[in-house]
């Protein structure tokens, strides 16, 4: 079996392993006590914390160990926007942040705060003149990942950072996705990390907040980690995830090369090997391990379970793999295909045989998927003009990808100039409809009302 979801939980760390064997035996007391047991606890959880902070670029004294990635990050926002609540009550987020952060900001509009969403290009990056322009007096934070869980585009941070310390807006940053290939450059304000991410055991998460950043933690008062992270330090799960932290950072050069020529050779054979595949995510300014395209014509769903099967672990974000059954917020911001979606995320040590396995294995699973989904009658438009000048498609009740199929199979059936209107009540069809256009070069004409659902018209060019 070929473990490819790194980016959701990466494999446990030799190392980490290690660390949490031993540190059961040395790290159960409490680090507060004066006692002997108490004092070979505390050493242990301080070297953590300057082992930690080494990596992430910042004092151990600004450092603290939390529950989870998650709770790094609420804690931060939360707490930075009490410290600012007198500047205003305005947040900035990227339109692809991690639910983490766009939980945060939706609780703080239920709240009574504004947020301010700033979108991103096909390749998922923002802008930092965006960004800036974004700010506004009222700004107390605004929050960046370093780069995104979904299709490894790496964001730009320093630049951003910068129009942020210019406007005097402190800048959090997620870098869960990429603390185990180097520190984040740029001068932030926040940053938080989950230790899962990097092969460190699940339930620790960090969170640095720079010295002079304005900060009150929300909730009951508690005396441990500076009053930022309530409840008794699992040390045996900090101490393991400080150890794993160093130890892929020692190896972080090496598999960067390694790894990205593989999700690189990823990148450039799959379009060769599946018709119709869009891959998504920035091509150059992107993590070493992450890769993810989507198929025309295909169900991620099953096509998921099929690779499954064929004993490859993968993720996705189409809509028909979650249970909200709409697309990935990530793709839906890009504008790019969401149907069967394909995230490959190699792990630490994968190698070149895994990906020419997974390569020979692809095809054939699509090609699978398709025909059950009767996909395989799907052919250009045929070049003669047809009669009909307009069809209309009704495709209600049915899920992504069948009003792709539905419309690809018609286009050819309308002369060019002529269109197509497509009517489906599938959320995801407002994605995948115009993504569709733009990879088969037709016109997405726009989005009209309908009795049920939506009429998505489209205009034949060729």
């Amino acid at each position: 079996m070929s473990y490819f979801d790194a980016a959701s939980s990466a494999p446990l760390h030799p190392v980490a392993r290690q660390a949490l064997l031993a540190s059961l035996d040395e790290g159960w007391a409490d680090p507060a006590r004066l006692y002997r047991e108490g004092r070979r606890a505390r050493l242990l959880l301080d070297a953590a914390r300057e082992a930690a902070a080494d990596a992430v670029g910042c004092r151990p004294d600004e450092l603290v160990f939390t529950p989870s990635g998650t709770r790094a990050v609420h804690a931060g926002i939360f707490g930075a926007l009490a410290g600012r609540r007198r500047v205003g009550r305005h947040l900035v987020v990227s339109a692809v942040e991690h639910s983490s952060v766009l939980h945060s900001a939706a609780a703080l509009e239920t709240d009574g705060g504004s947020v301010t969403e700033v979108g991103v290009d096909r390749a998922g990056s923002v802008s930092p003149g965006a960004y800036a322009d974004a700010l506004r007096e009222d700004t107390a934070l605004a929050c960046l990942q370093s780069a995104n869980h979904e299709v490894g585009t790496v964001q730009p941070v320093a630049e951003v950072a910068a129009a942020c310390r210019a406007a005097g807006v402190p800048l959090l940053v997620d870098a869960a996705q990429s603390l185990a290939w180097g520190p984040v450059e740029g001068d932030w304000s926040l940053l938080a990390g989950s230790a899962h991410k990097w092969g460190g055991p699940a339930g620790v998460g960090l969170l640095a907040v720079r010295k002079g950043v304005r900060f009150a933690t929300q909730g009951p008062a508690d005396e441990r980690e500076s009053g930022r992270a309530a409840g008794f330090e699992n040390i045996p799960a900090v101490v393991a995830a400080a150890a794993s932290l160093r130890a892929v950072r020692a190896e972080a050069a090496e598999e960067d090369a390694r790894l990205r020529e593989l999700t690189e050779r990823i990148r450039a054979r799959v379009p060769e090997l599946v018709p119709d595949v869009e891959v998504v995510g920035d091509p150059v300014r992107r993590l070493p391990h992450v890769v993810t395209f989507s198929c025309l014509y295909v169900d991620g769903e099953t096509l998921l379970h099929e690779l499954d099967r064929a004993g490859f672990s993968v993720s996705s974000g189409s809509s028909c793999t979650s249970s909200t059954l709409t697309p990935s917020h990530v793709l839906k911001a890009m504008g790019v295909l969401s149907e069967g979606n394909v995230r490959v995320s190699l792990p630490l040590g994968t190698t070149g045989d895994d990906v020419e396995r997974f390569l020979r294995v692809l095809p054939g699973t699509v090609a699978s998927v398709r025909e059950r989904l009767g996909a395989t009658a799907v052919t250009a438009p045929a070049p003669a003009p047809a009669s009909a000048p307009s069809l209309v498609v009704d495709a209600l009740g049915k899920r992504c990808p069948i009003p792709v199929i539905e419309l690809a199979k018609v286009i050819g059936d309308v002369p060019v100039g002529g269109t197509v209107t497509v009517l489906a009540d599938d959320e995801a069809a407002r994605l995948d409809i115009p993504a569709w256009c733009e990879m088969r070069s037709q016109e997405y004409v726009g989005e009209e009302p309908a009795e049920r659902g939506a009429a998505y018209v489209v205009r034949r060019l060729s």
